[in-house]
């Protein structure tokens, strides 16, 4: 009898795994076949289907805006940089016709705080703290590694000097070891004492990694009074900053001027982050030509005896307004592409264009050449290097963070 109820029960046990089986399968079909239906509408909402019981819930969300246009204004002021870093080495900022290009930085540190914010600040309570960080490690770090690389085989081979023979093989070790892991060490007199010796662009990075760390510890928890008072007493230090450094912000590059970085990402970090909070956004019919434009002109201010005036206010005021117009301008189809283009190659420029400088600047003091050789020069060096941070995006970037993202994964 316990025999016949134990074959009963397998029997049982079977059909209904049988029969769990084939309502699997059903409800898979009914769902593939739904989710069929809805592509057929065309709709740009992400579409999620969960199944709970015996109920179908269907979950839609708008992707996020992109804002193409300020990508497309990142892309200019790092040529734009690129184009400073040229011309600084060439004449004294008083003829320089570009002699405030060092400001992109801080439209730089505007742009990321309203587009960290603008990223995270929904989701970033749903996130581990680590996964946070590793999210932005993979997003920024692999470019500081190509970039020391770069650095360190530039110094190496310079066909036009550099002197690495006056550098002991350890410390040459340890200042590529420095720059690798963002750990300033300004110890290259050569190099006016650069925290990152081998690839000066560097110091801007590090200050970037602790705004993000302070980001998610504790920027993203206050309120939106707490942080105009915050941005307001950022302000402050950045007066402060040009004041003590007789009226410019070029500083936080090198050991001397090292905190200068710190007031420079304060401020320009936190209005990025306050715009997006207060949706300061102005719709407007400015595109994206005209608004490079209004970008370039901060650029080419002339350096003058007002500095201490002109160079707080671009960035005060000036560049948080260009944000707002920005993210509200109207983009046209014919320059979407470009704008995707120059967003895209912006970071890999910025961070692979410097070794190149160096061996500029020597070659400049070996043959001094003249005008009109120069400006050849800069023209196809800054395309030849627009080149570089292509082939550097497509080649190296794009496959590494891939592979990285597809690790933190699984």
């Amino acid at each position: 009898m316990e025999t016949q109820n134990y074959v009963n029960t397998i029997i049982v046990d079977d059909k209904f795994r049988e029969n769990q089986e084939k309502i699997k399968k059903e409800t898979e079909l009914l769902v593939d076949s739904i989710l069929a239906e809805l592509k057929k509408l065309n709709t740009k909402e992400n579409i999620e289907i969960k199944l709970t019981g015996e109920k179908f819930k269907i979950e839609s969300s708008k992707p996020k805006q992109h804002f193409e246009i300020l990508d497309g204004l990142r892309g200019i002021a790092a040529v734009a940089i690129v184009i400073f870093h040229f011309m600084e080495i060439v004449h004294p900022p008083s003829e320089n016709f570009i002699a405030h290009g060092f400001l992109a930085v801080d439209f730089f540190f505007c742009l990321s705080g309203f587009v960290i914010a603008y990223a995270y600040h929904d989701r970033i309570t749903k996130m581990k703290l680590t996964d946070f960080f590793k999210l932005r490690l993979i997003r920024l770090h692999p470019l500081v590694v190509f970039g020391s690389v770069l650095g360190l085989v530039a110094f190496l081979f310079d066909p036009f000097g550099g002197h690495p023979e006056t550098y002991e093989t350890g410390q040459l070790i340890l200042i590529f070891l420095a720059s690798v892991f963002l750990i300033p060490f300004p110890v290259m007199a050569d190099r006016y004492f650069n925290i990152f010796g081998l690839n000066a662009p560097g110091w801007s990075l590090f200050w970037e990694y602790v705004a993000n760390i302070l980001y998610a510890l504790f920027l993203y928890k206050l309120s939106r009074r707490s942080l105009f008072v915050l941005t307001i007493l950022a302000g402050a230090g950045i007066c402060f900053v040009s004041q003590r450094a007789g009226g410019s912000l070029m500083g936080g590059w090198n050991g001397e001027t090292f905190w200068d970085g710190f007031g420079r990402i304060s401020y320009s970090f936190l209005a990025g982050m306050l715009i997006y909070r207060s949706n300061w956004i102005i719709k407007s019919k400015l595109g994206f030509i005209a608004l490079s434009v209004l970008l370039l002109l901060a650029f080419v201010l002339p350096f003058s005896d007002f500095n201490w005036l002109t160079e707080p206010l671009v960035v005060l005021l000036y560049f948080p307004l260009l944000i707002v117009l920005g993210a509200g301008a109207t983009l046209k189809p014919g320059f979407k592409k470009l704008c995707i283009f120059f967003g895209k190659i912006s970071y890999p420029l910025y961070m692979t264009h410097y070794a190149a400088m160096w061996i500029f600047a020597n070659y400049y003091t070996k043959y001094k050449p003249e005008t009109p050789q120069l400006t050849v020069i800069i023209i196809t060096g800054t395309i030849f290097l627009v080149s570089i941070a292509y082939l550097t995006m497509v080649f190296y970037d794009i496959p590494i963070r891939k592979y990285l993202t597809d690790r933190r994964k699984k």
